[in-house]
């Protein structure tokens, strides 16, 4: 049996980044004293959701993937000897942005990153006025906690990129989201157990929760947590995250089941692409 602790995390906007950097940073000494391996955070962790609005001012929360938050927490990772999802704003250049998550090893070594492919463009969640559609694919990396994927929020609603994390050999794929009661109620409950269980792997999807009213105003959503955690069956590891309260959920995930799911149900043998004549176009 090969057993490994993860951690997720969800929070709301406390009104300032260099608290809300304090503040992931505690999360994840919390989670390495628990015995965590492995952590992800929410969707842009260290922002408000600024989505609910189009304004530029939002745009000075983009940095670098190599800038000072991620040199901070990878300095963190391996500190502590834990593999971090860091979900950032990413500036490639000024005025060329992302929605993406990088990924530290437990020896502090930035691996990759991912961005965000799927971006929606609808009330209070505006994002093509924020990022440029993702365009590196759907990366899997070696990490001390086994083969790693990540797919940001809006993207769940798009099965194609989990079976391409799954095609590219993921233990685990971490989602990191901030979604608001509504039409996604139901998706939330069915799709992480459906990607799950269609590929073979665990999924975790940390969310934000609580109302970001401190910067908002009327205008501000409630994000309503539920965080999850979901082993290769489409069963929840543990209870779901509180609903409406920040949180640290930390499972144990016995690695042997993406195996024995892969075995039980032999969905990549049977998968037909040659069948698939739509799929891939436009």
């Amino acid at each position: 049996m090969t057993v490994i602790r993860a951690a997720i995390s969800q929070t709301t906007w406390t009104g300032d980044k260099d608290s809300m950097l304090d503040k992931h940073e505690q999360f994840a000494r919390d989670a390495a004293a628990q015995g965590a391996q492995v952590i992800c955070f929410q969707e842009l962790f260290y922002g408000p959701y600024f989505g609910i609005v189009q304004d530029q001012k939002y745009y000075r929360f983009a940095e670098p993937a190599d800038g000072p938050i991620v040199q901070r927490f990878a300095a963190l990772a391996q500190e502590l000897g834990l593999v971090m999802v860091l979900p950032i704003y990413e500036q490639e250049q000024v005025g060329v942005y992302y929605n993406s998550a990088v990924l530290v090893d437990a020896d502090g070594t930035v691996l990759g990153k991912y961005r965000k492919h799927h971006l929606p463009q609808v009330e209070k969640f505006w994002e093509k006025f924020y990022f440029r559609p993702g365009n590196l694919g759907y990366p899997v990396f070696d990490t001390a906690v086994g083969r790693v994927g990540m797919y940001i929020c809006y993207d769940r609603h798009f099965p194609e990129g989990w079976r391409e994390l799954g095609l590219n050999g993921a233990d685990m794929v971490f989602n990191p989201n901030a979604t608001k009661p509504g039409l996604s109620n139901r998706l939330w409950e069915i799709e992480q157990p459906a990607a799950a269980v269609a590929n073979g792997y665990f999924v975790l999807a940390p969310n934000r929760v609580g109302r970001e009213d401190n910067e908002f105003g009327d205008d501000a959503v409630d994000f309503y947590g539920s965080s999850q955690i979901v082993d290769p069956r489409g069963n929840y590891v543990g209870e779901l995250g509180s609903g409406s309260k920040e949180e640290l959920l930390v499972r144990d995930l016995d690695l042997d089941l993406v195996r024995e799911m892969r075995e039980d149900w032999q969905f990549y043998r049977d998968r037909r692409p040659d069948s698939y004549t739509k799929i891939s176009k436009p």
